[in-house]
């Protein structure tokens, strides 16, 4: 009893009231369910692009990070399934690679108008178009995580960016990862919303902050579209990368 009561603690500690409530709900009904009922919150998450680029390093980093195409070899060592990559490739994503020596280290993807949530089913819409991508499964290697990995890969994909007239860089992280969430705060987070979604086989129910509010789907085929509007006046930065 006394281990469970400290873990109701630690995560209300952690992630308030009602994330550490949902969350401690989340991990009962996947246990009572065998892994067949899910429980996921999400904030969805506006990082501003900087309109002046962090200032160039003095020497060559050992991280290089660049953008990489489906042929690439370093592609076979990517921590996903290959289909997941062909589709993501396929959809016009584009993926941003970080290596050491030559080997994988991370890396970041961006989609430019719309993106398939993978986890669950909703088509997320950036708006106003033009203004705002979506940035998702931003992957660093464990021995490479207290390293400048993740603001190297962040830096490419905000000079992409910015070149391309984008403002905002929009994403979904999970209220259960409090970690996640005090990175993207140091790097200018705003909240736009937030979205809670419950699964049992096909039929999955969705609760929003905007329009739809709510959705209900019985079949795979059959999902919410949520319109994510950008933030109108994003704060002036110099520097994603700057820690």
């Amino acid at each position: 009893m006394s281990g469970i009561l400290g873990t109701a603690r630690s995560a209300i500690d952690e992630m308030g009231l009602l994330d550490g409530s949902l969350f401690l709900l989340s991990r009962l009904m996947n246990r009572v369910s065998r892994g067949r009922l899910r429980l996921l919150k999400y904030y969805f998450v506006a990082q501003p692009v900087a309109e002046r680029p962090s200032p160039p390093e003095p020497r060559p980093p050992a991280i290089q990070v660049r953008a990489v195409s489906a042929a690439d070899p370093i592609v076979a060592a990517f921590p996903r399934p290959p289909a997941v990559i062909s589709a993501r490739f396929d959809s016009g994503a584009t993926c941003f690679v970080a290596a050491k020596d030559d080997r994988f280290a991370g890396f970041l993807w961006l989609a430019e108008k719309q993106y398939m949530e993978d986890e669950v089913r909703c088509l997320y819409v950036m708006e106003p178009e033009g203004e705002a991508a979506w940035d998702f499964d931003v992957y660093v290697a464990p021995e490479l995580r207290l390293t400048r990995a993740f603001f190297r890969l962040w830096n490419a994909a905000n000079e992409f960016l910015a070149q391309r007239g984008y403002r905002w860089s929009l994403s979904r992280i999970s209220a259960f990862n409090p970690p996640s969430l005090a990175v993207h705060r140091r790097l200018g987070l705003e909240r736009v919303g937030a979205g809670i979604f419950l699964c049992l086989g096909a039929i999955q129910v969705g609760f929003f902050t905007g329009a739809p509010f709510v959705h209900l789907s019985v079949r795979k085929s059959t999902y919410p579209i949520l319109r994510l509007r950008a933030p109108s006046t994003p704060r002036a930065r110099s520097g994603a990368g700057a820690e």
